[in-house]
Parts: structure tokens; sequence; C-alpha cells
């Protein structure tokens, strides 16, 4: 399950409501492209902006759109307790596995961060994922705790932020987290404009935001990847720069594809919660056109 093309998509709202449509919408055309599995409640989810009934109402409304395509439920919370309710609202919910990142207001150990994981793996009935995302954490997982939790009972992969862009060195730094973890234990790469290199240096999956809204173009890279064609998953990637360069501009992917979805019509604006906001003016121009050019639809 947690192998192959693993997409977010977004979760459309506004100061007062979800979209539910919208997401509904989005996940059932994940599911025509035969993605691996289906991500929600991850950062392109917006689970940190939403309540913990809206959470428990998106899970629920992913797992009865998926059909036979496995969901990952996002259960990361600043409190172990309210963790533990979210891990509980996943599974009631049908998750097959869960998603679960150290989010913290005061910095955290490395002590803490494995106390965090081996409690909720306890209370488990489905896989865990280990999301590692320093960028929005501010947590550095070492391979050496990355090797400690992966050997508690129920964690199935791990999510790690992108590799390094050279391939030797991207080899390099897969195997060495490879050679700490159980080898049931998958890993995952995040960060779309690595995921190519990453795949081809052995990642098994691909956490994917893009997956989320244009399936069959991260479907490509993945199955090219996977079929050991490396330089063709290299030229696929390599073909979305000017998507990747506005990732870059504007601090990561979630204003951008927000912003696509509803340019894309399959969201309506506005479809970030305040503070957020999706692109405007010239900024969303410059978007449009990278869309065309690139056939993104």
């Amino acid at each position: 399950m947690l192998t192959g093309l693993s997409a977010f998509p977004l979760t459309p709202m506004n100061e007062s409501t979800i979209n539910e449509a919208a997401f509904i919408r989005l996940v059932e055309r994940l599911v025509a492209a035969g993605v691996d599995s289906i991500g929600a409640l991850g950062s392109t989810g917006n689970y940190a902006y939403l309540s913990h009934a809206e959470r428990g109402r998106i899970a629920r409304l992913a797992v009865a759109h998926a059909g036979n395509v496995p969901v990952i439920v996002g259960i990361s919370a600043l409190r172990t307790r309210e963790v533990l309710a979210l891990a509980e609202d996943a599974q009631a919910a049908g998750a097959s596995a869960v998603l679960l990142a150290p989010m913290s207001y005061q910095p955290l150990t490395d002590e803490e961060v494995f106390g965090l994981y081996e409690t909720i793996s306890a209370r488990l009935s489905v896989p865990l994922c280990v999301y590692d995302n320093p960028g929005t954490t501010h947590f550095q997982f070492s391979d050496e705790l990355h090797g400690r939790i992966a050997a508690l009972p129920g964690v199935a992969s791990i999510k790690i932020p992108g590799v390094p862009a050279e391939p030797a060195a991207a080899r390099e730094r897969v195997a060495r987290l490879r050679a700490l973890v159980p080898p049931e234990v998958t890993i995952g790469v995040s960060g779309d404009a690595f995921a190519a290199t990453g795949l081809n240096a052995g990642c098994d999956a691909w956490y994917s935001v893009i997956g989320g809204l244009f399936p069959e173009t991260a479907l490509a890279i993945t199955h090219a990847a996977r079929a050991g064609d490396a330089e063709e998953a290299r030229h696929l990637s390599a073909a979305l720069e000017p998507l990747w360069a506005l990732f870059r501009r504007h601090g990561g992917s979630l204003r951008v594809v927000a912003t696509a979805a509803e340019l894309l019509g399959l969201a309506e604006p506005p479809s970030l919660p305040l503070p957020l906001r999706t692109l405007e003016g010239s900024d969303r121009q410059a978007l449009e056109t990278v869309l065309e050019a690139l056939g993104l639809a």
C-alpha cells in the first residue's frame, strides 16, 4: 500500500466552510486516474487549519469516495492526547493508514519525538507513516532516530523531505537510511521537484502534491522510475521545471496548487484559509501561462 504514487489532494475551504463537493471531486479524480493511495489531511490538505470535527469529516469523505484506493489520513497535532483522538477518528472512518508529523510550538527533543511515535503506534490498528517535514515542524530527524522509530510495531513507511539533486548522492542518502530501518518499512520521497531523483535512487513511494491535482502527470514519472527507466523519469520531471520554479518562488507548493485548482475550476476561490491567500495579479497569470504551456489540466 505505501508504495508507488500517494496523491495528496487540497482541502478547498473558505472562512465559513469546507467545500466538500470540491474535495469529493478531487478525490474521485484521483481514483479515476488509478493512484496507488490517497493522502488526506497532509500539508496540502490544510490539516493544521481545521478543527477536530472538520478533520474527522474530511477523513470520512475521503474514505467514502476513494473506492478501493487506500486512504492515508493525517493525524498530526500539538498534543499527544489530540493525536490519539485523531487516530481514533481516522481508524473509525476506515483509513488504511495514518500519517504523523511531530508538530510543536516548543522545540522537541529526540526522546520526546520517539515517545510520541511509541505512544501512538501502540494504540493503532492500521499502519503508521512517519512524516519527516522539517519545513513546517522545524524538527530534524537523524537517520538513527528514524531507525529507532521504524522498529516500533506498526510503523510501515517514512516520508522523507526530498533527496540530494545529484543522483549518486541521492542513492547514498537512501541507502544510508535503508540500512537503518527494517526491510518491510518503505521509504517515500516528498518535495515534488526531487521525486524522480528519489524514486530513481531507490525510494519505494512518492508522497506527492502535484499527484493530488495532476495524477496522470505524477503517475507517468512514478511508472517510469519504478520500471527502471531513470532517464525517462528525469526527462518528465525536468519538463515540469517551470512549475518547480513557481513552488520555489512562492514558499512551497500549497499556494501554487490551490491557485491551479481554482484556475482549472476544481475549487472555488477562495480555496485557502486566511491568512493564507492564493496567487493574485501577475503571479496568477504566470501560473496560468505555465499550466497552459505544460498542458496541465
